[in-house]
């Protein structure tokens, strides 16, 4: 089973997101601040996170570059609303793993890229 880190201040986004992964057999946590969800990441040590980029406080770009700074394994999924070239870019260039933007297609997000990304990140361990 799987551990998968949600970070989004939208509480019904992280609902909807944590049934449909449980139902697919994935351990989820979930987080509404960037702050959180540094705690979370060093704490649990998840395989993949799905971090939304627009939160107040700590945002998710920032949220990105320190957890590469301590941890360069962990699957990173930026999830956001913003269809921003730039924005998709720096995402990018600091270390996510995929850029996905909202509404998510759920069965996507778990067949082509999560499951690629736990392989990916079990052949390290």
């Amino acid at each position: 089973m799987s551990k998968i880190l949600i970070v989004d201040d939208n509480v019904n986004a992280c609902f909807l997101l944590k049934s449909f992964l449980e139902e697919m057999d994935h351990n989820i946590f979930v987080s509404h601040s960037g702050s959180d969800a540094l705690e979370k990441v060093m704490n649990l040590k998840p395989d993949v996170m799905l971090l939304d980029i627009i939160m107040e406080g700590i945002g998710g770009i920032e949220v990105l570059r320190k957890v590469r700074q301590f941890d360069k394994n962990i699957g990173i999924i930026m999830v956001s609303a913003l269809i921003d070239e730039a924005t998709c870019k720096e995402a990018m260039e600091n270390g996510a793993d995929e850029y996905l933007t909202k509404p998510i297609d759920y069965y996507h997000l778990h067949k082509c890229i999560l499951v690629d990304l736990i392989a990916r990140n079990k052949k390290w361990d």
